[in-house]
C-alpha cells in the first residue's frame, strides 16, 4: 500500500524522531476514500515529510494527486487537491449502478441494477459492452491532475505500477513517463476495461503483480524507511464465501494481496539479518512496517459497496480515515525509525512441522509463527 503511502496502500521513511520524519508513502477504487482521509491527516501533521509515493489503482490516483497539489501548494495545496478529486469521482459516479440512493433505497449490494450489470459483465467482454473505450475516469482524471506538473515533480517522487498483458511482468512508471493512460493502466481491471495500450505493450491493473511495489521507495531510502500500510482490502476474513460474488471478490482479495505479503515478508528478513550482524553490505537498509486500516468496517462491506460514488458515503469513508490515521500517530508515531509494528506473524507461511520419532505419521501442526 501512498497504500504507500504504501494504498494499498504509505510508506514513511524517518530520522531520529526528535527531527522531522520523512514520509514515503506507497497505498479498490472508490474504498480507497479512506485513503484520502488518512493522507488528509497525516499532511496536517507538520513532524511527517513525504519524500516518496508508490500507488497501484486508485492508490496511485491519490499519490499522483496528491503528488500534484503538493508541489504547488505544499501540504495545503495537497489537501485541497485531494478534496477536488474526490469531489469529481462522486459527480461522475451521478448514474453509477452502484451508487445508493433513490435508486438504490438499500444500496449497492442489494440493487437489481448491479446485480443485472454484473451478470452481463461475466457473460460479455468489456470490448463487447463498450466498444468505443469510453472510460468516465479519463476525463476526472485530465480535469484534476496537471500531468505536466506530476512529470517534473521534485519534492515527491511518485511510482506507478501496471501489469504487461503479454510479459506477464510488472511495469513501474515514474518521472516522465507518468500521464492519464499510465494511471488508467494501473487501475484496468479487465472485467470493466480493457487493456491499456502505452508504447505498443498492452496493460491491467498492477494490483496482479504488485500491489503496490515497495521495491523503490526502499532502493531510494538512506538509512532506514518505515513502510506504512495503508489497508482496505480485508487480508483476513472470519467467514468462506458461498456465492458466486463473494468468492469472486474473495479471490481479488487474495490475489491483490499475495505479491505485497511476499515482498513484505522478503523486505522483513533482510532487515532482521541486518539487525543480526549476518547482512552487512551497506547497500541493504532497515526497514520497518506499520499499518493503518478499518478492517472491521470494509469486511461488513459487500463488493459492490466498495464502487458507491455517494458523496456521503465517501465522506464516511474519508472520515474513517482520518480517525485511524489519528489513533495510528498517537499510538506509534514514536516507533517510526525504530521498530514494526505491523504483525508479520500473521502474513507467514503456515507449513506441516516435520514428525518426531515418537510422533505417528500423518500428525501436522503449524509452526509457531513467533
Amino acid at each position: 500500500m501512498i497504500q504507500g503511502l504504501a494504498e494499498r496502500e504509505v510508506t514513511y521513511g524517518a530520522p531520529p524522531i526528535h527531527e522531522k520524519n520523512c514520509a514515503r508513502p506507497a497505498g479498490r477504487r472508490l474504498a480507497r476514500a479512506f485513503t484520502w482521509g488518512v493522507l488528509e491527516r497525516l499532511l496536517e501533521d507538520e513532524r511527517l515529510i513525504i519524500e516518496s509515493m508508490s500507488g497501484t489503482s486508485a492508490g496511485a490516483m491519490n499519490a499522483a494527486v496528491l503528488a500534484d497539489g503538493f508541489e504547488k501548494g505544499g501540504a495545503q495545496g495537497a489537501r485541497e487537491a485531494l478534496a477536488r478529486f474526490w469531489g469529481a469521482m462522486a459527480a461522475a459516479g451521478t448514474f453509477s449502478p452502484y451508487r445508493s440512493g433513490p435508486l438504490n433505497p438499500l444500496g449497492p449490494d442489494w440493487s437489481p441494477v448491479a446485480r443485472w450489470w454484473d451478470w452481463i459483465s461475466q457473460v460479455f467482454s468489456p470490448s463487447q459492452l463498450n466498444p468505443f473505450n469510453f472510460n468516465p475516469l479519463r476525463e476526472v482524471l485530465s480535469q484534476t491532475i496537471d500531468f505536466a506538473c506530476v512529470r517534473h515533480c521534485q519534492k515527491i517522487q511518485l511510482y506507478v505500477s501496471a501489469t504487461n498483458v503479454r510479459t506477464n511482468s510488472l511495469r513501474i512508471f515514474s518521472g516522465a513517463e507518468l500521464s492519464v493512460d499510465v494511471l488508467l493502466a494501473s487501475a484496468c481491471l479487465p472485467q470493466l476495461y480493457p487493456a491499456v495500450a502505452i508504447d505498443g505493450e498492452y496493460y491491467w491493473d498492477g494490483g496482479y503483480l504488485g500491489n503496490p511495489v515497495l521495491e523503490p521507495l526502499v532502493d531510494g531510502c538512506t538509512d532506514f524507511a518505515d513502510i506504512v500500510l495503508v489497508q482496505v482490502d480485508p487480508f483476513q476474513r472470519d467467514d468462506v464465501p458461498h456465492t458466486a460474488q463473494e468468492i469472486a471478490s474473495r479471490v481479488n482479495e487474495v490475489s491483490f494481496n499475495a505479491s505485497l505479503m511476499r515482498e513484505i515478508r522478503a523486505i522483513a528478513s533482510t532487515t532482521h539479518l541486518i539487525a543480526a550482524g549476518v547482512v552487512k553490505d551497506p547497500r541493504y537498509k532497515c526497514v520497518y512496517f506499520h499499518r493503518i486500516a478499518a478492517e472491521e468496517m470494509f469486511r461488513d462491506l459487500g463488493a459492490r459497496s466498495k464502487l458507491d460514488t455517494h458523496p456521503v458515503f465517501l465522506a464516511r469513508l474519508r472520515d474513517l480515515g482520518r480517525e485511524a490515521a489519528s489513533s495510528w500517530l498517537a499510538e506509534h508515531f514514536s516507533d517510526l525509525g525504530r521498530r514494526t509494528t505491523l504483525d508479520l506473524s500473521a502474513w507467514r507461511p503456515v507449513t506441516a512441522r516435520a514428525p518426531a520419532r515418537d510422533e505417528r505419521p500423518g500428525s501436522s501442526h503449524s509452526i509457531d509463527s513467533n
